[in-house]
């Protein structure tokens, strides 16, 4: 008990706590209504959460792997290889523990299953893993900007995918289709989702403990956000980006408002300046940048907050240390269906229940039941690179 409580406080409440916030945010999106029925503006919640919340899971996503990997010091040698075979491990379960769930959901499916794409995005950062901050930053540039520009020239080219949440057998069946659907074309698409990761890794590589880092988080994250929602407005509507749009998309100016509310189905190819928008989910360089802004805030807020208020952050935390074990509940939740009529208390139900098993077995037992069978496959194939040296596999 007194090793989990010294582990324990060893950790960065704030990058758990922002965990937490992120599964809020998906929860939120997955069963609460996105608009208002009688005036068909965007919920609350819709705007709240719509895009940044993956953003944020993936930001933390590489924030984790730079804490596991040596923090401000990457590892080298054996330890940095075992480091590359252990998030390849990772990436292998998660992705069969996703398509796995993907047997459960419906044709029409309550949530789109982002476990696949995660187990994706693992893969594609293991050949970053050793840089450095700085480097980390451009890196996560260049996918920001060009990973947008790539999707939209060969989006006409590419093959359609017949599932939102794939299985094994979709895979087997679609290779081609679903390889372009986690890259490219998906909900999650793997390309510009690595903005998000590299950037984590990057910011994983500073000193988060440091006040000055923190406030860096939160100042650069909400100038970033204003500045993405700032040059969208700048190029749609004081230089013609708008008329641009209703000329090449043949739509008309209520269809085009929609769109600019809720987004495309995919990234229209009819013109370069479809880049311009930063709707959540259309996967542009603002709308990336500006996810980006928002997750980076949150991060460095909650890291500020923990400073005084760690306890007040309790549930948050025990939620954050086990996202995976409570986002695979939730989705299986939803298989059933049940929450359509009464949305509302449905999510309260999920929160509810989440937080209290969360903070239960934090308290008693530390890491949740998911993370805590990855994290042995984890270690035992870092074994196998490092032997049994108990430093070596720090």
């Amino acid at each position: 008990m007194e090793k989990s409580l010294k582990s324990r406080s060893r950790r960065l409440v704030g990058i758990d706590a922002a965990r937490g916030i992120a599964l809020v945010g998906l929860m939120a999106i997955h069963i609460l209504p996105a608009w208002n029925e009688n005036t068909g503006e965007p919920t609350l919640s819709w705007r709240l959460f719509s895009g940044d919340s993956a953003a944020l899971f993936a930001l933390l996503a590489g924030v984790g792997l730079a804490l596991t990997s040596g923090g401000t010091h990457p590892h080298e040698g054996k330890k940095m290889i075992a480091d590359r075979i252990g998030v390849a491990v990772r990436a292998v379960l998660i992705t069969a523990l996703g398509l796995w769930i993907g047997t459960l959901m419906p044709e029409d499916p309550p949530a789109y299953n982002i476990l696949i794409y995660y187990g994706v995005f693992f893969l594609l950062a293991i050949p970053f893993l050793h840089l450095q901050a700085r480097t980390l930053f451009v890196f996560g540039a260049i996918f920001g900007i060009g990973a947008p520009l790539l999707m939209q020239s060969l989006l006409n080219d590419l093959p359609a995918w017949s599932s939102y949440n794939p299985t094994l057998s979709t895979v087997m069946a679609e290779p081609a289709a679903t390889a372009s659907q986690l890259l490219l074309t998906g909900s999650y698409p793997a390309l510009t989702y690595m903005a998000y990761l590299l950037v984590g890794l990057g910011i994983g590589r500073l000193n988060l403990r440091k006040t000055e880092n923190q406030i860096w988080l939160l100042v650069v994250g909400i100038g970033a956000a204003i500045f993405a929602q700032a040059t969208s407005y700048v190029l749609l509507y004081a230089l013609g980006g708008y008329q641009r749009l209703l000329d090449a998309s043949h739509m008309g100016e209520e269809e085009l408002a929609e769109v600019l509310i809720w987004g495309p189905d995919s990234l229209p190819t009819s013109t370069v300046w479809w880049l311009s928008i930063a709707t959540p989910h259309s996967n542009t360089p603002l709308a990336i940048a500006a996810s980006l802004g928002v997750s980076m805030a949150v991060l460095g807020a909650l890291l500020l907050i923990a400073r005084k208020a760690e306890a007040w952050l309790l549930p948050l935390t025990a939620m954050g240390v086990m996202t995976l074990t409570l986002y695979t509940a939730h989705l299986v939740a939803l298989t059933f269906e049940a929450h359509y009529d009464q949305p509302y208390l449905w999510y309260v139900i999920h929160l509810a229940v989440a937080a209290a098993f969360a903070v239960v077995w934090y308290l008693s037992l530390g890491q949740g039941p998911l993370e805590r069978v990855i994290g042995l496959a984890v270690k035992g194939a870092r074994r196998i690179v490092v032997g049994g040296n108990p430093r070596e596999q720090a």
